[in-house]
């Protein structure tokens, strides 16, 4: 085990632009969120071990709320378990903010109170081994 790179985050903020749109409502897809996961547990990968990694599995994927074109995301990627190569990783999609628009304002938005927890996952990287 490699319990030093336990609890290491990373963080990015995205917004989504119109051009995602996949459905009524300006919703869109899921896989939006899978994409964005693979960026963060890229650079975490980066980060802890030199190397872009490559992802084995999700587990648990959960679409919790809907993320809609004109949102802006904050997407968090955690450590949960590290191994020789092996690195379990938390993600989370979260709306922080979401447009507004109006006939009078066609490019309003705004932040959220409250971010919404949209997407959740667990995922597993590998890595190579080290070199001495």
């Amino acid at each position: 085990m490699n319990d030093a790179l336990v609890g290491t985050r990373v963080v990015h903020r995205r917004y989504v632009p119109y051009s995602h749109a996949h459905y009524a409502g300006n919703l869109v897809d899921g896989a939006y969120s899978l994409g964005l996961f693979g960026d963060v547990a890229t650079e975490m990968c980066i980060l802890t071990d030199g190397d872009e990694g490559l992802f084995a599995s999700y587990d648990d994927v959960q679409f919790r709320a809907p993320v809609r074109a004109g949102d802006v995301l904050e997407i968090t990627c955690e450590i949960v378990r590290a191994g020789t190569r092996s690195r379990v990783m938390a993600f989370e999609v979260r709306v922080v903010a979401r447009g507004a628009a109006t006939e009078d304002a066609p490019g309003a938005a705004a932040f959220l109170d409250e971010p919404v927890l949209a997407t959740t996952a667990t995922g597993t990287v590998v890595v190579p081994p080290k070199r001495d």
